[in-house]
């Protein structure tokens, strides 16, 4: 497995595993000792770059993957997040859930006490701002995470999701180590600003939905095959005609991918790694064949001419349908 440096030195390797799928989002819950192979796997094939969060469950993906990767702690790097407020089980009926943003400095470090707890370890390798919170300077919330680190209690500061002022005013008080943002030949916004912002500050950018949810891997050809709960069923990328719209796409995709002997997964994950030494995508899976697919994706060599015919097979202008609903959009906050 190759590595790659965010930051000013956070070493990680070039894929990491996005572990939210593992309880969260996808539909029902994948087994829990299933789960606890497929960590060792990703373990066992290079895999150092662990991404959870509060949110999801919430609470108990941290829990999962603290347990799981329990064995592996001095070979890993795990990243969490903070920023949204949740209301607790017992006032929520008995299910925990998220119901806005929170980045306050107190709330911030009762997110970090907690999530040490919930994940087993003495320091957070790299803690997220999970969304911006447009009530809180961004200034504070990264004094806050200072204080942290200088408590060895965080080694990174990490944000999601931030535009490129607050990017850079963030990045005045307490270095910024990685910027996790959505990244895919579906979604290309980050191009125009902040990738050139990153790049400047010497800031890593780590992709989450590498693979579009799922969609870039060619194996959904409907809304058929979603769980009821899926979240995916409430994005307008995946309803009626932009769905079908998408689908050649991916078409377009997997007939290059085919030419190169590899998968559609492999071919659009080997393309957001040629964007740059900087970039470390965090695929998410539940299962260890598409794991293997994916960490497969880190040997694939491609030309400037397979990079100019994947991105003129696949022009972000052709996409139908906004990653997110308006809902989901205002929460994005950038």
């Amino acid at each position: 497995m190759k590595t790659r440096k965010l930051g000013d030195g956070l070493e990680v390797s070039a894929l990491g595993l996005g572990c939210m799928g593992m309880s969260w989002a996808y539909g029902p819950a994948p087994d829990k000792a299933e789960t606890f192979k497929v960590l060792a796997r990703a373990v066992e094939l290079g895999v150092t770059f662990f991404d959870t969060a509060e949110v999801y469950g919430p609470f108990v993906n941290e829990e999962l993957v603290g347990e799981g990767l329990k064995p592996f702690r001095d070979k890993i790097v795990i990243a969490t997040k903070f920023g949204f407020k949740i209301v607790p089980p017992e006032q929520a009926g008995g299910t925990a859930r998220m119901v806005g943003v929170d980045s306050r400095p107190e709330h911030i470090r009762e997110v970090a006490e907690a999530s040490l707890k919930r994940l087993g370890v003495e320091a957070i390798d790299l803690l997220y701002q999970h969304r911006v919170d447009p009530n809180v300077p961004i200034e504070d919330v990264a004094g806050a995470v200072k204080d942290l680190i200088a408590e060895g209690k965080v080694k990174h500061f990490g944000l999601s999701e931030a535009g490129a002022e607050t990017i850079r005013k963030a990045h005045a008080v307490q270095p910024v180590a990685a910027l996790q943002s959505e990244y895919s030949l579906w979604t290309r916004d980050v191009e125009a600003l902040i990738l050139p912002t990153i790049r400047e500050l010497g800031i890593g950018l780590v992709p989450y939905s590498p693979l579009g949810r799922g969609f870039l891997t060619g194996a959904l050809t409907s809304d058929a095959g979603l769980a009821k709960d899926d979240f995916r069923r409430g994005l307008p990328r995946f309803q009626g005609e932009a769905l079908a719209s998408n689908l050649s796409l991916v078409e377009a995709l997997t007939v290059l991918a085919k030419a190169k002997g590899i998968t559609p997964a492999q071919l659009a994950l080997a393309w957001l790694l040629h964007q740059g030494p900087d970039i470390a995508p965090i695929p998410g899976t539940t299962k260890i064949s598409r794991l293997e697919e994916n960490v497969g994706a880190v040997d694939v060599a491609l030309s400037p001419d397979d990079l100019a015919h994947i991105a003129a097979a696949i022009p972000e202008t052709a996409i139908e349908g906004a990653r997110y609903s308006e809902a989901g959009l205002a929460m994005v906050g950038r």
